[in-house]
């Protein structure tokens, strides 16, 4: 296996090409200053920004709200792909729910992606929108009669499928669905776009404002980390993994994390078609344009849980595989996205919970979230406005389906149970703090309590609390990206403990020597 290379910057491509501006946060005494608001949108990402930019260009006020920066989260992080063909997924869906459900899917996902075709248009946006076929493929003979049965299933649900053994690959394949008239495009570049619109419309954007409570009313109250409060008629969850579980949600979605190698490719060498295989752990290719005539060609794999496993190693995968099947591909950038995955394999799009009149949520998109993002903008606009979809019931919350999800939901269970029970009962002692390396880290028992312990690179200990502040799942270091991680269900912390990724609103807490920190027991091995 060869070992990482050096000279490419380990973020995103789409946040390094496409900075875009900052936005004011929301302060306390705000509310003193500006009248209520119709819908309040709490997430900036894709599913954020599109349903917040619907509603005000159906005339609603609305507010966006963003933890950190709009655009950076998952949809920072992401392949951009723009497919009503999603792997395996017509398979899934039909198994799951049936052939109806399969074909309101495909109906809505080939909406979405026509509806970011006239929506460029009609704002003129240059965000790299390319029209590109969308492939499904297999090299095995085992995974080939899989790809095969999709292309019939994908058909039979509305999609121009067909099965073929032509790509334009730089290897060979057994056979592959194909769906034509798909698309690829610039994220960043077009969501701040309808951000500059919607602002343009009325609507208010806020970024560095976590929101941390949800009360329910007439009209619903959000607060804000700082203290801020907003008031609006309406609010929608749109935080990837939603901060509010009042719909009982946590024990039907499934956290995965899947790396991203970003490589140059001269342009006449670079695969213009949009690929996807399940084999080899999930291998998605795409390419955009890049500089000089070059192309990037975008690599996604690895999937894993967040916090398990070594994930420098499987950057390393990941890396080899595409130089192997892409020769004289210079990485470039690599990054990680995150994503949920529902029981059923179709979305949460809908009320927050049965009882809810005024509380959305959008979430478990299943590494699809760009079709996704725009599907619950435009589905959620229409229910508010008075002008429902027809696959509105398709992805409502909900639903449930105890006989034929209870599988999926009883494995994913066992999982998080594994993780909040038998983590608690394995624990690294105080001589572990001599073998943790500059720039890794390890939870230890200090003092009988877990604590996270990161080595920067100067040697330096930096000690927090060990469980999440979710729900108190012990957390994991992840070597590659120096952040400590969940296993339960993705929360994402910094060095320093400050919150990357929910469904946690509250940092973990740092913890000093006087307290029981982590004493300097050795320099780790060098």
């Amino acid at each position: 296996m060869t070992s990482l290379p050096t000279g490419y910057a380990p973020s995103s491509y789409w946040m390094a090409s496409a900075p875009g501006p900052s936005y004011p946060t929301l302060e306390p005494g705000w509310e003193g200053t500006a009248p209520d608001v119709e819908v309040a949108v709490v997430g900036g990402g894709i599913a954020g920004i599109c349903t917040a930019w619907e509603l005000a260009r159906a005339g609603r006020r609305v507010a966006l709200v963003e933890s950190d920066r709009l655009a950076a989260g998952a949809t920072g992080h992401t392949t951009a792909k723009l497919s009503a063909l999603q792997g395996l997924a017509y398979q899934d869906i039909r198994g799951a729910r049936g052939e109806e459900a399969a074909r309101l899917y495909a109906a809505s996902q080939a909406d979405a992606v026509d509806r970011v075709r006239q929506v460029t248009a009609e704002l003129g946006i240059d965000c790299d929108l390319e029209e590109c076929p969308a492939f499904t493929y297999a090299e095995g003979e085992d995974t080939m009669e899989k790809v095969r049965a999709e292309a019939e299933t994908a058909s039979a649900a509305g999609l121009d499928a067909s099965f073929t053994t032509e790509t334009d690959l730089p290897f060979p394949v057994a056979g592959a669905v194909r769906v034509a008239a798909q698309a690829q495009f610039h994220p960043r570049k077009y969501l701040l776009a309808l951000v500059e619109d919607l602002i343009a419309r009325g609507g208010l954007v806020f970024e560095h404002s976590r929101v941390v409570n949800l009360s329910e009313g007439h009209p619903c109250r959000l607060t804000t980390e700082r203290g801020a409060r907003l008031r609006a008629r309406d609010v929608v969850v749109a935080t990837a993994y939603p901060i509010f579980d009042r719909a009982l949600l946590f024990p039907r979605l499934e956290v995965k994390r899947e790396l991203v190698v970003a490589a140059v490719l001269p342009s006449d060498r670079a695969p213009r078609g949009m690929y996807l295989t399940p084999e080899d752990g999930t291998r998605s290719v795409r390419t955009a344009p890049y500089r000089d005539g070059q192309r990037l060609l975008i690599v996604t794999g690895e999937k894993f849980t967040p916090g398990v496993g070594d994930v420098e190693r499987r950057c390393a995968r990941l890396i080899d595989w595409t130089q192997d099947r892409f020769r004289g591909a210079e990485p470039a950038f690599r990054w990680a996205a995150q994503d949920n995955w529902t029981t059923d394999h179709v979305p949460y799009v809908g009320p927050l919970h049965p009882a809810s009149r005024h509380a959305f949520v959008a979430t478990g998109f299943a590494g699809w979230g760009m079709t996704g993002g725009v599907l619950t903008g435009r589905l959620l606009a229409a229910r508010l406005t008075g002008g429902p979809l027809p696959w509105e019931g398709l992805y409502d919350p909900r639903r449930l389906h105890p006989v034929r999800e209870a599988p999926a939901l009883l494995r994913v269970q066992a999982t998080v149970a594994r993780h909040f029970i038998g983590d608690r009962l394995s624990g690294d002692g105080a001589d572990a703090i001599r073998n943790i390396p500059p720039g890794g880290g390890a939870v230890v028992r200090l003092g009988g309590r877990q604590r996270a312990v990161h080595r920067d690179d100067e040697g330096e200990l930096h000690t927090l609390t060990a469980r999440c502040t979710h729900l108190g799942c012990l957390v994991r270091f992840n070597n590659a990206e120096r952040s400590w991680e969940c296993p339960c269900h993705g929360s994402r912390f910094a060095i320093d403990g400050s919150v990357l990724q929910g469904p946690a609103v509250r940092p973990l807490k740092r913890i000093e020597d006087d307290e029981g920190g982590a004493r300097d027991t050795g320099r780790g091995r060098q």
